[in-house]
């Protein structure tokens, strides 16, 4: 296991990177869309031709690129790579139940744009939980409810103007094969995605040449060229999920008993084999809902600041670079209802967990791993778990002593496991 970590600009950084050196892309780009007053989120660097030119030139041909991006803006990043000269592969979707409604309330800025008062026709509620504001947390410190002043203000009470965010699409895209899979697969050992080492679950499946089967259950068609074929747990799809209430309640439940458990558990996951916290699944007999197929949960604050005890701890206002208790810190646009700090201060943390599923799916053995957004190194973190070699890339300086800590502490602990 070894990791690089360059800084600066990664369009001028690649420039020093060889032609077909990296196996894998995993990284996380800017959405574009100024998050939390973040200047780095504004650039416009995501939708660069330029730049997703330079990351395929340095990719090994067949190499996978895997990209998150925001609902609103992943067509103008997806467009841009594939106008790079990638082939867009598939989508997977990752789903979350948590997540601030970024809508503005059309009949408060009805009554505000009037001047007119709105009447406080309740106590302010810490901690609340409405239809207006999202299931998880309230604004800022809490809602204070108020009645429309204005005949207009009436007419248009609760109605807003964005859906609450559930979920992040990542572009699947491949560096174009020379030659044949099976040729490309083996001169440079990319083209394929591993399917066995990320199929999810730990329910054994056996084909018979009408269906693969779990104990009598036909679960999907299979060709008859894999009877008696087992494998354990099922084909990884192009959808993940974290496990919340709102987003398990979509999936339907098997026939003949089990249910998705809310039990904390600590321990090997059935969602890529990492050991963490997460919600596990009941079942009676194997079964229970199919949402236990598609898990993954959200970042924790563990996973977050693991390893960063000796750092400073920023504070809400300070992760926002907004002042405390100020109309900024309320607006659900800079990520109100943070309510404390941590040492990891990067604002959009992704789950080792699933960082680790994804560099699995798309890298050989031994294989190197490029994060030309690399951030707090969630990426080069799940890499060192897995056995990969990284190299991440980062422009902004603050984020950098964080991502080294966070990587070199997943190193120590591999070895720890190794002793």
């Amino acid at each position: 296991m070894s990791y690089q970590i360059h800084h600066g600009d990664n369009r001028e950084m690649l420039k020093n990177f060889a032609d077909n050196s990296i196996d894998s892309v995993v990284t996380d780009p800017p959405y574009e869309l100024g998050f939390m007053g973040k200047s780095w989120d504004a650039t416009g660097v995501a939708y660069s031709v330029e730049l997703w030119q330079e990351v395929m030139r340095v990719l090994k041909p067949g190499g996978h690129l895997l990209a998150f991006s925001g609902s609103r803006t992943y067509h103008r990043m997806a467009v841009a790579i594939e106008d790079a000269g990638f082939e867009i592969r598939d989508q997977i979707m990752w789903i979350y139940g948590s997540g601030f409604p970024k809508s503005h309330d059309v009949s408060k800025g009805i009554d505000k744009s009037a001047g007119a008062e709105r009447e406080v026709v309740g106590e302010t509620i810490k901690g609340a939980q409405t239809e207006s504001t999202g299931r998880y947390g309230a604004w800022g410190d809490g809602i204070t409810p108020t009645a429309p002043a204005t005949a207009e203000a009436k007419q248009w009470q609760g109605w807003g103007t964005a859906l609450k965010p559930a979920h992040e699409p990542i572009v699947v895209a491949r560096k174009p094969l020379i030659g044949t899979v099976a040729a490309n697969v083996l001169t440079y050992g990319t083209g394929g995605l591993n399917i066995d080492g990320t199929r999810v679950g730990t329910e054994k499946i056996t084909t018979n040449g009408k269906g693969a089967m779990s104990g009598d259950t036909p679960i999907v068609p299979q060709s008859k060229n894999f009877i008696g074929e087992t494998h354990t747990g099922r084909w990884p799809a192009n959808v993940i999920h974290d496990g919340s209430d709102e987003v398990v309640e979509l999936f339907p439940t098997n026939a003949g008993g089990g249910h998705w458990a809310k039990t904390k558990v600590t321990g090997y996951g059935e969602f890529g084999g990492g050991k963490s916290e997460y919600f596990g699944q009941g079942e009676k007999d194997g079964k229970g809902s199919a949402a236990r197929f598609f898990y993954c949960a959200k970042a924790s604050k563990r996973d977050r600041n693991e390893g960063l005890d000796g750092f400073e701890v920023k504070s809400a206002s300070e992760m926002v670079e907004r002042k405390p208790d100020s109309d900024g810190m309320k607006s659900p646009r800079a990520g109100a209802g943070r309510t404390s700090g941590a040492q990891n201060h990067h604002p959009t943390v992704k789950p080792t967990d699933l960082m680790r599923y994804l560099c699995r799916l798309v890298t050989p053995p031994g294989g190197i791993v490029l994060d030309p957004f690399m951030g707090s190194g969630s990426t080069g973190k799940a890499a060192m778990y897995e056995g990969f070699e990284f190299i991440g890339i980062e422009l902004t300086d603050e984020y950098l002593p964080i991502a080294k800590t966070r990587i070199e502490f997943a190193i120590e602990e591999m070895k720890g496991r190794l002793l």
